[in-house]
């Protein structure tokens, strides 16, 4: 878990039309994210 304030670290994941997303491409924007962790999980 990272502490409150450290930047996050680099990745990629296809973003809703399936194309490639890199944070890296936003850096000095405004980036807001989410996700749901128990979406694709039984229970």
């Amino acid at each position: 878990m990272l502490a409150s304030g450290t930047p996050a670290p680099d990745f990629t994941v296809a973003d809703h039309d399936g194309q490639p997303f890199t944070l890296s491409s936003e850096r000095g924007h405004w980036v807001l994210l989410w996700w749901y962790p128990k979406a694709d999980t039984p229970g």
